[in-house]
């Protein structure tokens, strides 16, 4: 068995001995494969729960549900609406610890109701190196992160994702809306809405990979480098300027340094 495998069984063990566990659904690609794996480990003892909220795209939330739906998971779905937290809306740099305490709170509520043991999320070992307050609320609040413990990395999960034959093996990462705003500027329905319609844009063109990080009206596009020729056509660039524009931003660039996870992080070493 290669060590990709090993990891697998490690994880699957890790889930049995939880006994039973609530997992945080976001339907991206760590949390579909952490969910599907403790289905296959634990059947009717792992549930999901996943957070609806203004800064969660319906298209993600649709998706949760679907996966679920096709799957047999029971399926939970809270409101967690992060700009009712206090000092949230204000951006600062624990943003992320403010609303992962509040919404694992939530989770841990729901587990409690149903007889769950355990609450689990979905990081892995690629997050251990970036800016990540809200794995503090992980700590604070007793959370698992099974995917480090069997310290699985992005590339090694897409891997066994694409075995099992799981749908979002190839899906794009993806984060909470709010992470594509400057540290200290205001957080607003308008803006979020903003954000999250010109990256359905980019998608339903065909980028696989995008974010739309706000600086006050200016839209700063960041999108895989080897999609940046596509993007540059006369036509495209055109469509995507004006499209923009109606949305709401007065100005929009492109980052020539293409898509960075966590790039809004920068900042904090300034």
């Amino acid at each position: 068995m290669d060590m990709v495998h090993k990891k697998l069984e490690h994880l699957k063990e890790y889930l049995l001995d939880l006994g039973s566990v609530a997992v945080a659904f976001s339907s991206g690609v760590d949390s579909t494969f952490l969910l599907y794996v403790a289905h296959q480990a634990l059947g009717k003892r792992a549930i999901a729960v996943t957070a609806q909220s203004c800064s969660f795209p319906k298209r993600e939330l649709d998706e949760a549900k679907a996966f679920c739906d096709s799957h047999g998971i029971t399926h939970f779905i809270c409101q967690s609406e992060e700009l009712d937290i206090e000092g949230f809306r204000q951006n600062p740099k624990n943003r992320c610890y403010l609303c992962k305490h509040e919404l694992f709170e939530k989770i841990w509520e729901i587990a409690k109701q149903n007889g769950i043991s355990a609450v689990a999320e979905g990081s892995n070992m690629d997050d251990n190196g970036d800016y990540r307050p809200g794995l503090i609320a992980v700590k604070e609040l007793g959370i698992k992160s099974p995917l480090r413990d069997a310290e699985l990395t992005k590339a090694e999960i897409r891997e066994l994702s694409r075995e099992l034959g799981l749908p979002t093996w190839d899906k794009q990462s993806f984060a909470c809306l709010a992470s594509r705003f400057v540290y200290g500027e205001t957080i607003s329905e308008e803006k979020l809405s903003m954000v999250d319609r010109a990256e359905q844009l980019l998608l339903d063109l065909g980028f696989h990979q995008v974010r739309v990080r706000i600086h006050g009206m200016i839209a700063r596009i960041e999108i895989e480098k080897s999609e940046m020729g596509r993007f540059l056509d006369t036509e495209t660039a055109e469509q995507v300027a004006r499209r923009f524009h109606e949305i709401g931003f007065l100005y929009v660039t492109l980052d020539l340094d293409g898509y960075q996870m966590g790039s809004m992080n920068k900042a904090l070493n300034l």
